[in-house]
């Protein structure tokens, strides 16, 4: 396994920075630099922005010209721990464009301040709100669940969560195995040490028994078998790579529609930056396609 020169220059790139498990670590100073990142970013038009309030969770619609119905529902990666909408707004706009389809991007509430199940609690009560408020802003046509990372996981639970209520999901190097069983988490761990991994779960998990919860730990969830049809992508040197193209693999084996790709020469994270990884566009437009399909 080699990894791509753009992504070995990344990785290169971020060696000093300080861990996460570093004791002391601070949370909000990184959330900020992550802000102060993402704001320098260049940033595409997109026909119609709005910033709104569904039932306490902040979201934010992304509506692209000519749109037609239907909404992609996109929860953010960062550990749980990191990012907002603010440091998605770029890749949110950038999905809403090559899709053609309306998304709306979810701030739910992140750990260490509120564990799980803050998070996918808040995914549900952003549901409950579309299921209300949908036809009055003209989304009322089929809806999609798309995450990256630790966003991979909560479009996971809520597709599991609300069985029928999604046409289709996509799902960026899902976030998946607290136990972190797999060989991708010894084999395949530039860019992202698996002590990162650990700390993220441990930000998460309000209790131990937390860690065994199938809406926390969804591989183990019985419902897979409801699912509708599935897009999970990987990333070659990834630690997450092998857990993701596990729950693939399960769900061919319980009958549901499911696409798999493993991007070669890429590490986790690649997906938000078009700027720096060539593979990145190509897999925005793999998932806008993958949703269009099932429109």
């Amino acid at each position: 396994m080699v990894l791509f020169p753009e992504a070995r220059r990344a990785v290169e790139a971020a060696a000093a920075d300080e861990p996460v498990w570093t004791e002391g670590y601070d949370v909000d100073a990184a959330r900020a630099q992550a802000r102060a990142l993402a704001a320098a970013e260049p940033r595409e038009d997109v026909g119609e922005i709005r910033d709104l309030d569904a039932d306490g969770v902040p979201c934010r619609l992304y509506r692209p010209e000519g749109a037609g119905d239907g909404l992609i529902v996109h929860l953010h990666g960062g550990g749980f721990v990191f990012h907002d909408l603010d440091v998605h707004d770029a890749s949110a706009r950038r999905l809403a464009n090559r899709s053609r389809i309306a998304v709306l991007s979810v701030d739910y509430r992140r750990p260490p301040e509120h564990r799980f199940p803050a998070a996918p609690d808040d995914v549900d009560s952003v549901l409950a709100w579309l299921a209300r408020q949908a036809p009055a802003l003209g989304l009322d046509g089929p809806t999609y669940a798309h995450g990256d990372s630790a966003g991979g996981n909560l479009a996971l639970v809520a597709a599991l969560r609300h069985p029928g209520r999604f046409r289709a999901i996509a799902l960026i190097y899902p976030f998946l195995d607290p136990t972190a069983s797999f060989d991708s988490y010894r084999t395949a761990v530039d860019g992202f040490d698996p002590r990162e991994a650990a700390w993220y779960w441990q930000q998460y998990a309000a209790s131990a028994a937390d860690l065994t919860n199938p809406d926390l730990a969804p591989l183990t969830h019985e419902g897979l078998a409801t699912l509708p049809p599935t897009l999970v992508v990987t990333a070659e040197h990834d630690p997450l790579r092998d857990e993701g193209e596990r729950l693939a693999l399960e769900l061919a084996e319980h009958g549901v529609e499911v696409v798999a790709t493993r991007y070669l020469g890429q590490v986790h994270g690649f997906w938000r930056h078009d700027g720096v990884y060539t593979a990145a566009e190509p897999l925005m437009v793999q998932v806008a396609g993958f949703l269009r399909l099932h429109l």
